[in-house]
């Protein structure tokens, strides 16, 4: 699939969430989401993410924004991880990596010189039609609501 744009037409997804719940992107025709990819429950940079997101979770549901998180973690890593942390939103258990490929958001990284694949830290911010309205590659995992706000919401 080529990469993604904004304007395009966000790919819609089945999966499962945290509590095993099946979670799909056409439910929320009509609302606003932010859909951000992680590597790994309970790293330091994904629970500074994570935590950052909650802790502005209200101003963005007072905006119109629901948050999905979205990593190849199972259910129950899932689970531990919202609950260790009282995250409000859904996190989807992608163990195939159906959704991450979707979004392009898997591919090569480099840590310490070395290269491996893996999943690239990458927030979507779509439109409550559908479409892709900002994408934040470089994500800051300690200021990530602020780069949210600043970069789409109204």
């Amino acid at each position: 699939m080529s990469k993604l744009k904004i304007g395009d037409k966000a790919p819609d997804f089945k999966a499962v969430d945290q509590d095993g719940r099946s979670i799909s992107l056409s439910e929320y025709k009509g609302k606003k989401i932010i859909l951000y990819f992680y590597p790994k429950d309970n790293t330091p940079g994904c629970t500074d993410e994570a935590c950052n997101l909650r802790d502005g979770y209200e101003i963005l549901t007072s905006t119109g924004y629901d948050v999905i998180g979205v990593s190849a973690d199972t259910e129950k890593s899932h689970q531990g991880f919202a609950q260790k942390h009282n995250l409000p939103f859904r996190l989807i258990a992608d163990t195939d990596k159906k959704v991450i490929q979707a979004y392009g958001a898997w591919g090569e990284k480099k840590m310490y010189g070395k290269s491996y694949e893996g999943i690239l830290r990458t927030t979507f911010i779509i439109s409550e039609d559908g479409f892709i309205e900002n994408i934040i590659e470089k994500v800051n995992t300690k200021n990530h609501l602020s780069q949210v706000m600043e970069g789409s919401v109204k």
